[in-house]
């Protein structure tokens, strides 16, 4: 039950049925769900394990928001994170690793294709989590993991900047191209071009948010 909670409430904050900011009211969403209280309260506490929720003193449990210097701080260490994964597996790609990278990506295009954004979000994560995975490291891999939920917010806010229902059918084609080729140094400047497609565009439409938010109404 927790778990079918958890990915109600995933959605509803990534399609912005929920908003960034909003008060998430345990006793409301239990009548809502038709839930009891204990896999609710577990499932929320998984949201802000993964940084969808956040506990706010006095005032009780809230989406989290996202602001610019957010952006710029997931840009700046997603960028490092990943040249230093592929840094770390590079010599010990395998068929294995490939054919792992072929069903991921596969599995992007589905979810884009069935205009899924949140499914297409969770694939795109899960496509980049592969050199984590695979580098051996696990504070890099708990490094990633506590970064999930942040960038599931990002990717969110940046489909909806562009009018999108997930990212592009072909923009990873370079990069698992080059996950698969000789050079390391032309994987770890698509990892950067790649990180910074989009990224003024998402500011921006961040930045045109919370201006909206906090400008008085003309009535």
């Amino acid at each position: 039950m927790s778990a079918q909670i958890v990915a109600l409430l995933r959605r509803a904050i990534l399609t912005g049925e929920l908003t960034p900011g909003a008060q998430v009211v345990e006793t409301a969403l239990a009548v809502r769900l038709g839930a009891s209280r204990g896999p609710l309260r577990e499932a929320m506490r998984q949201l802000i394990d993964e940084g969808l929720l956040v506990n706010v003193p006095y005032t009780g449990t809230r989406v989290v928001d996202i602001s610019v210097q957010d952006i710029n701080d997931i840009y700046a260490m997603r960028t490092c994170l990943e040249q230093f994964a592929f840094a770390q597996i590079w010599p010990h790609r395998d068929t294995d690793f490939t054919a792992e990278l072929a069903a991921r990506s596969a599995a992007l295009h589905h979810a884009i294709d069935q205009a899924d954004d949140v499914r297409a979000i969770e694939a795109e994560l899960d496509l980049h989590g592969l050199a984590y995975e695979r580098a051996g490291n696990r504070i890099l891999l708990t490094t990633w993991t506590g970064l999930r939920g942040r960038l599931q917010l990002y990717w969110a806010a940046h489909h909806r900047a562009h009018g999108l229902t997930g990212p592009k059918r072909d923009s990873h084609d370079a990069y698992i191209r080059l996950a698969k080729g000789n050079s390391l140094e032309a994987m770890q400047a698509e990892i950067h071009d790649h990180m910074r497609l989009g990224l003024e565009t998402t500011k921006a439409f961040v930045e045109s948010r919370t201006r909206a938010q906090t400008e008085p109404q003309i009535k």
